[in-house]
């Protein structure tokens, strides 16, 4: 089929609501044509959610950098010891929560390392502490790795561990540690024993048990477009089944731009691999939105992508830009093209208006929180056009 053929069977596909295959998915990876594919994914994205996008107001507690693990691209973990290893008291993360109380806090995302020694009680207890002192803040905690960790330290099963955690107010489990699901890929980037079986059976118990989870997908690195499609399609599948995805993140995979603190570099696959290019990750959100059909939202996490590239998602299948954030510690700062480390909730504002869509404050399920006045006309918001670059 030639280029202009195949185009125009997928946009009769899209235009028809069939679902794309495998194949599909592969060949829009090796399109060329990003302005065409982009109008794809923006078309579908429009039929799902208008002109509107939604963020929420929110910040990252990280309780522990102490880590079993020692995942090829990781700079985040350290061994007990180690310089810049720490783990939070009880307490300490309460008085660290408090002090991001401000600006209508609605979401506190938690994510840790695998702390050898650390007891399961202390997990369940941390929420407690953390409802209590923010009753009105939703607790976002734990990837589906952290909680087959915590059956290995705890003997209990992940079904009783959630229970535990959901009575001590977890609103929802994180998207973490999908990475790459394709063993081909994930047996040279990952050190851990969670890998797709675990990561699904833990996600379709939430979603039995009620809650509402992010599915995420890290790209950029030693994966092939063939990976990052059937990624996606295992998501898909997952959802047709339980329907409890409530977003879908592509991070991009972030090489260490400066050494550790310590003089370590932790990143053990840097020297052969470079970062997507915007291009790439542009063309990454429109594949990931035209397969998955039965997903109602696409998150860009700014941080990881950077404001230009934010922005441009929105034209690309994207209707999610995160939150506020604060402080981000899993990846290094992506200081080389100046993302900020903090966007309050007038500078979110401003970021979606510039980019000539409806901001809508949303809370972690996705229900509205408030909608806010749509965009001034294109030719009062910026004297120049945004940029994309290979």
């Amino acid at each position: 089929m030639t280029s202009e053929g195949f185009k125009r069977d997928i946009e009769a596909k899209v235009a028809a609501g069939v679902r794309l295959t495998r194949e599909d998915g592969v060949a829009l990876y090796e399109c060329d044509d990003l302005a065409w594919l982009g109008r794809m994914a923006h078309s579908v994205r429009t039929a799902k959610n208008g002109d509107r996008v939604v963020f929420n107001v929110n910040r990252h507690l990280n309780l522990t950098n102490v880590c079993s693990a020692s995942c090829a691209y990781c700079s985040f973990q350290r061994k007990p010891g180690e310089k810049d290893a720490y783990t939070m008291r009880v307490e300490q993360a309460v008085e660290l929560a408090r002090g991001m109380e401000g600006e209508g806090l609605t979401e506190l995302h938690i994510v840790n390392g695998l702390h050898p020694t650390l007891p399961w009680r202390y997990y369940p207890r941390v929420l407690r502490e953390l409802k209590a002192a923010l009753p009105e803040v939703s607790l976002k905690a734990f990837t589906a790795t952290e909680v087959q960790w915590f059956e290995k330290i705890s003997g209990l099963s992940a079904d009783e561990i959630l229970d535990e955690l959901i009575d001590a107010g977890l609103a929802s489990l994180t998207g973490g540690g999908a990475e790459i699901f394709d063993w081909e890929v994930r047996q040279h980037i990952v050190d851990h024993d969670c890998h797709w079986e675990d990561w699904s059976r833990i996600h379709r118990l939430a979603h039995h048990k009620g809650l509402k989870t992010p599915a995420t997908m890290l790209y950029g690195h030693i994966e092939e477009p063939r990976h990052r499609v059937d990624h996606v399609l295992r998501l898909r599948e997952l959802q047709d089944q339980t329907g409890g995805f409530a977003v879908f993140i592509p991070l991009r995979y972030q090489h260490d731009f400066h050494d550790s603190r310590d003089g370590k570099v932790r990143n053990r696959i840097q020297e052969r691999t470079t970062m997507a290019s915007p291009t790439e990750s542009l063309r990454t959100f429109a594949v990931s939105r035209l397969l998955l059909d039965n997903f109602d939202h696409v998150k860009c996490f700014w941080v990881m992508h950077g404001l230009d590239v934010a922005q441009l998602s929105l034209n690309f299948g994207a209707d999610d830009l995160d939150g506020s954030v604060v402080e981000y510690k899993i990846t290094h700062d992506a200081d080389s093209y100046g993302t900020p480390a903090t966007m309050h909730r007038e500078d979110l504002l401003e970021l979606i208006r510039d980019a000539g869509f409806t901001p809508v404050e949303r809370d972690t399920r996705y229900r509205v929180i408030r909608e806010y006045d749509p965009p001034v006309p294109l030719a009062r918001r910026r004297s120049e056009p945004q940029r994309v670059w290979a």
